[in-house]
């Protein structure tokens, strides 16, 4: 370790600072020392809400019911909680410690293994794809959440424009005295805003032996494809922009630049409302569903175990899975959000908080959906397997149409939707704040003193690239790159990143790091899932997904072949960066091959603590490029450094 000196109270340093005394000739660049330019979190409470709003997004809400209804209801959570101990919580926490370490965005948190740079380019295009789409999954819940402020829902009659003849009330059927309708013949014609790109005659245009109920179109259905979507017939035809959907993402980007303009200062200030609000939407609206008729079966229909299902490997790859996406690991936010911690801070307990909550919150909305969903059916008069369901058709057509049964059902619905707004909201801030810090981290000095008119710049631009989502053929495109970016590339980036940080950078090596923050020594438990079980798991997951690949498709329209290879080019364009920046670490080497390798595969010395004052031991040498200049080391010195990067 080298020698110390107190700091002699420069301009850039507090007089009490202790910084190594390099050798004579040796300067310390000023852009190394503590500025505090870059910036921390005011409070833990401000990491923490963000880390949890972060995890706890939209798929906790209308995917995990969906999974554990699907997967054997209470017996789900056996593979579900194997799965958080064998996977879950030892990603997330290689992730939270690897940003706090070395306090960079994904950008710069892999030059402890420059080899795998790539990952963390990778990790920003996957957040560039998330950042385009999931805002207008954003601006869709607004859209509701405005439609809502009136006296009577505009989803609760088949009275209205966009409304065609097989719309149908459940009110209406379930008090008729009619079970059915025999030989029914349906012709009729669209309202003229819904004409482009259907086939009227293919859909509505049908002579129906037996029509039941359950084949009825509720009025939640037609306004949520032909009044806020307007939905084409497929992918091939986008139609026109909706203009009052392009005008409300362009709010939700105006909200979201207003919350990130000061980065995690300002944002950090918003998750005390935005990450907080959903738990008492949820409580209220559990206590609600409890008071509806139905609502117990229901709850006991959610928790009822079948244990014959946990025989199937499906039921256990959707664990993980759920598990996987539910964490947003390898997204880049989780180092993202950690690099703004203080060096010191227990990154461990935060782990298990977060991870925790997590989990609690799933089963928490589990219980809350399926209470209304048990009242649906109970005003269908139908089971509650035939009105269940996941992903937007939970949120834009089952959830809505429930609350337009409830007493009051504009105040329910306004809740609802201003819920998913805000749990939308923490994902989108740390998605942005991931492609700002990465690229702010790589260009310092020309866009960190500038990140407020940077962070505007990236919002105009995925706006724009978001507009063509907001078409009539939008949602067909959100669709596609939900399926594929938000799915392969995800694991093939966990698992490189586990393998290369085990493997390469090497289990005790990363254990010291987490020492030298924590003060503790991770256990045997943390060491094998890193290096055995959470990798293993991971390629279960990726090799069970590409063997059960099927074609992508939306209700009953099938996408073309083009729409699946464009799928398939969107999870490449952010995989092949991982192979693409090896070679260029390879190539950029000297000596022969298998030493360039080799030399790919050391830290580089810009790795280590992100402040000079953390820098101790084998990092004390170990500093930023420009932070040693004019330095001329003797030969004993080189040795012994090299022998500590050995």
């Amino acid at each position: 370790m080298l020698p110390t000196t107190k700091c002699k109270g420069c301009s850039k340093c507090r007089p009490d600072d202790v910084v190594p005394k390099l050798p004579a000739g040796c300067v310390i660049h000023p852009e190394y020392d503590d500025t505090g330019e870059r910036g921390n979190w005011t409070n833990k409470a401000e990491f923490l809400l963000s880390m949890i709003g972060y995890a706890v997004g939209l798929g906790n809400v209308w995917r995990f019911p969906y999974l554990a209804f699907e997967n054997g209801g209470g017996a789900f959570l056996l593979p579900y909680l194997t799965m958080l101990v064998l996977a879950g919580l030892p990603i997330f926490f290689l992730e939270v410690s690897l940003g706090q370490f070395c306090s960079q965005g994904p950008l710069g948190a892999f030059n402890g293994v420059p080899i795998v740079k790539g990952l963390g380019v990778a990790m920003v295009v996957v957040s560039v794809y998330v950042g385009v789409y999931y805002n207008v999954v954003i601006c869709y819940t607004l859209y509701f959440l405005f439609s809502s402020l009136t006296s009577e829902l505009p989803w609760n009659s088949c009275n209205n424009d966009w409304n065609t003849p097989a719309c149908l009330h459940s009110t209406s059927i379930y008090n008729s005295k009619f079970a059915y309708i025999d030989k029914v013949t349906l012709n009729f014609t669209l309202p003229s805003s819904l004409e482009t790109g259907f086939n009227n005659s293919q859909r509505f245009n049908t002579t129906t032996s037996n029509f039941s109920m359950a084949h009825r179109i509720s009025p939640s259905e037609e306004y949520w494809n032909y009044k806020v979507l307007e939905k084409t017939q497929g992918i091939e035809n986008l139609g026109k922009i909706r203009w009052e959907l392009a005008l409300i993402l362009l709010l939700a980007w105006v909200i979201i630049y207003a919350c990130l303009i000061k980065g995690v200062k300002s944002s950090g200030k918003a998750v005390y409302f935005t990450a907080t609000f959903p738990y008492v939407v949820l409580t209220v609206l559990l206590i609600r569903g409890l008071t509806l008729d139905g609502a117990m079966d229901g709850v006991r229909y959610f928790f009822e175990p079948r244990w014959e299902k946990l025989l199937t490997a499906k039921v256990w790859k959707d664990a993980a899975t759920q598990i996987f996406y539910s964490l947003s690991a390898s997204w880049g936010g989780l180092i993202t959000l950690s690099s703004y911690n203080k060096f010191n801070n227990n990154c461990y307990r935060d782990s298990v908080i977060v991870v925790l909550t997590n989990s609690f919150t799933s089963i928490f909305a589990g219980v809350t959906i399926f209470a209304v969903i048990g009242f649906m059916a109970h005003v269908l008069k139908t089971d509650i397997a035939s009105v269940a369901a996941d992903g937007p058709g939970l949120a834009f057509v089952v959830y809505p149409e429930a609350l337009s049964q409830m007493p009051f059902a504009p105040v329910w619905s306004v809740l609802f939707f201003l819920m998913l707004f805000t749990l939308g909201l923490d994902t989108m801030f740390a998605t942005l704040e991931t492609i700002v810090t990465s690229l702010t981290d790589a260009c310092p000095r020309q866009l960190r003193h500038r990140k407020c008119l940077f962070t505007l710049v990236v919002c105009i631009f995925l706006f724009l690239i978001g507009l063509p989502l907001v078409t009539q053929g939008g949602f067909f495109y959100l669709h596609l790159l939900d399926s594929y970016v938000a799915s392969y590339s995800l694991i093939v980036c966990a698992i490189v990143e586990m393998l290369s940080i085990s493997y390469i950078y090497g289990l005790n090596r990363f254990c010291e790091d987490i020492k030298m923050m924590t003060g503790h020594k991770p256990n045997a438990y943390w060491k094998i899932t890193w290096s055995v079980i959470s990798p293993a798991v991971l390629t279960f997951i990726l090799i069970y997904s590409i063997a059960d690949y099927k074609p992508l498709k939306l209700d009953e329209y099938n996408f073309p072949l083009w729409a699946n290879i464009l799928g398939w080019f969107t999870v490449a364009s952010s995989v092949m960066c991982i192979p693409i920046f090896a070679i260029r670490e390879i190539v950029r080497n000297k000596g022969t091959f298998l030493e360039r390798i080799k030399s790919a595969c050391r830290p580089n010395k810009r790795w280590g603590p992100y402040l000079l004052k953390d820098r101790v031991g084998f990092y004390a040498f170990n500093v930023h490029p420009p932070a040693v200049t004019n330095c001329t080391l003797k030969l004993p010195l080189y040795i012994l450094i090299s022998t500590f990067q050995c």
